[in-house]
């Protein structure tokens, strides 16, 4: 049986005096591959924040297990592009964490950043300016940047943004097959619900009212989508593809 790594116990989050998202309670086990959707702003940045232990809850308690270890792939468009740093550069700061402070990065780190980067198919851009490259190739820099640190789960906000298709299904093949080969536990955000439901097992809903974490099988029907979305759906299978129409 998977263990659990994260345990929500009635969960309140927001900030101050205001509530985001209350009376959450999940656990995200091993092996878990969650996709995270709903409606613009009703707290899946919150939740992540929650998630990655950066926001402590004004209620309840969250639990985590001793040897969780986070590999966290922001949004593309959140990574400063002033200064002209490769992707080695970009990459070896998933390193920072186990290099000391004022420390310099040592053999194990560089031959780490390398090791990703050929796993990941990239390692010829590894002297490349990373803001002068695709936006397909920067989501790899970035996943790269999240595996230097042997994470057994990986948190992504929105992975596939701003992706043409054949990058967009690229960037989820190789979620998947880290998924899959690496056994990591993989929760990620997207707004892109016809992506979503064709890779991940769980689908967890995100609303300002409730919040809740079911099998892909048993959430997939068009009364649970109209519930999350507040728009009449329903759920198409096309060449074996499960397609989500808003109707």
């Amino acid at each position: 049986m998977n263990k659990p790594l994260i345990g929500f116990k009635e969960v309140t989050l927001g900030y101050s005096h205001k509530v985001i998202l209350s009376n959450l309670n999940f656990s995200i086990y091993e092996k878990d591959f969650i996709g995270v959707v709903g409606p613009n702003g009703v707290g899946k940045t919150t939740l992540f924040r929650g998630i990655l232990n950066l926001l402590k809850p004004l209620k309840g308690n969250i639990f985590y297990q001793s040897k969780i270890r986070y590999g966290y792939v922001p949004q593309v468009d959140t990574i400063d592009e002033i200064f002209p740093l490769t992707v080695y550069e970009i990459v070896l700061m998933g390193r920072y964490s186990q290099i000391s402070l004022f420390g310099k990065p040592k053999s194990i780190d560089k031959e780490k950043v390398f090791s990703v980067l050929e796993q990941l198919k990239i390692k010829p851009l590894a002297h490349k300016i990373y803001r002068e490259l695709s936006g397909g190739l920067r989501q790899r820099v970035l996943i790269a940047r999240a595996l230097v640190c042997d994470p057994n789960i990986l948190i992504l906000d929105e992975p596939t943004n701003n992706l043409d298709l054949p990058s967009e299904k690229a960037i989820m093949d190789l979620i998947k097959e880290l998924h899959v080969q690496k056994n990591i536990t993989v929760v990620m955000a997207s707004h892109l619900l016809n992506v979503v439901v064709n890779y991940v097992k769980k689908i967890a809903f995100v609303d300002s009212s409730e919040f809740k974490i079911q099998d892909l099988s048993f959430a997939l029907t068009g009364e649970n989508l109209s519930k999350a979305y507040h728009i009449k759906t329903k759920v198409e299978n096309v060449n074996g593809r499960k397609i989500v129409i808003a109707q």
